[in-house]
């Protein structure tokens, strides 16, 4: 089939006018917006270094863990440094024009991220064995580290967490939603999360930005720490949307807990599908009061979502 050649440059020269109307979808980024698959690349280097004895570099020749390590280290220093420059136009702190002086912020955000990795491999190792000890169906940690969606989500977290911390804008992001991509597990990077995090199953879990998480948590598919409105826009940005989580709560498939003002005591367990938007004793066990649907609807007169969700008969404490 022949092209028609005046057809396409019609539609070439209709895109064209489009793209001059000055909006947001118009911009013309590609030289100096972050690079994704460099970042995802770089975010499979940082899984080698964390487990250096469980995934191949297959780029490179090595004989012995230090050069492998050197060498992953000298190629994530070079990229990252790159990419941290290119972003920091988002960060208020950072506006300097100056290149050398971007860059020269970037490469000392890049150190200051490299120094925590020690503290990631020593959450990520509790998280192992949290893993290990929840899951009789999980055989041995190999199985664990190799093929467990909830631990790369885990450790894709904490790796984005701390460039979080370090200011670092649009790059946590990109990696924590690849991990969402990946998994269905959504972690936004400014949760803080604390040792023994066990994600079972995974799928369907909604983690919000600012979750505190303690230690010895366990959260199961379907499960969202929220917050209970997002209606104030970029009103809420910077304010304790979302609950925090005590240590040694469980928390089962399908329960939502909303709200910055939300707090689960220590050794809470929340039954599957259970609405909570208030706060939770040390000690208690929460579940669903009835699982029989009831209808009581009148057209004159129709609930708000906002009784909805304050209505305390959405779940009982025994």
């Amino acid at each position: 089939m022949a092209i028609n050649e005046s057809k396409i440059a019609s539609v070439v020269n209709a895109l064209m006018e489009d793209y001059g109307k000055g909006r947001v979808i118009d911009e013309i980024k590609m030289f100096d917006y972050p690079d994704r698959a460099v970042i995802i690349d770089l975010l499979e280097k940082l899984k080698i270094i964390i487990y250096p004895g469980y995934h191949r570099n297959g780029n490179y020749r090595t004989y012995t863990v230090k050069n492998n390590i050197s060498i992953l280290l000298e190629d994530i220093i070079y990229n990252l440094t790159k990419q941290i420059a290119v972003v920091l136009k988002y960060a208020p702190q950072h506006q300097n024009p100056d290149n050398d002086v971007r860059d020269a912020e970037a490469e000392r955000i890049t150190f200051a991220f490299l120094d925590k990795i020690p503290k990631i491999r020593e959450y990520i190792e509790t998280d192992i064995q949290a893993f290990y000890d929840g899951d009789p169906a999980a055989y041995n940690k190999d199985e664990i580290i190799c093929t467990y969606p909830g631990l790369y989500a885990i450790f894709t977290a904490r790796i984005a967490h701390e460039l979080f911390l370090l200011g670092v804008p649009l790059i946590p992001r990109i990696m924590t939603e690849h991990a969402h991509s990946l998994t269905g597990i959504d972690i936004h990077p400014g949760t803080t999360i604390g040792k023994y995090f066990f994600i079972d199953h995974g799928t369907g879990i909604v983690i919000g930005e600012t979750t505190v998480i303690g230690n010895n948590v366990k959260v199961y598919q379907g499960v969202t720490l929220g917050a209970l409105s997002t209606r104030g826009g970029q009103n809420l940005r910077g304010k304790k949307r979302h609950p925090t989580i005590h240590d040694n709560v469980t928390i089962y498939s399908g329960a939502s807990i909303l709200g910055g003002d939300t707090v689960i005591g220590k050794n809470v367990v929340i039954g599957g599908n259970a609405f909570i938007t208030s706060s939770i004793p040390e000690g208690a066990r929460v579940s669903v009061k009835s699982q029989e649907l009831m209808y009581n609807y009148d057209s004159k007169h129709p609930v708000e979502r906002k009784d909805i969700e304050l209505d305390e008969t959405w779940f009982y404490m025994i």
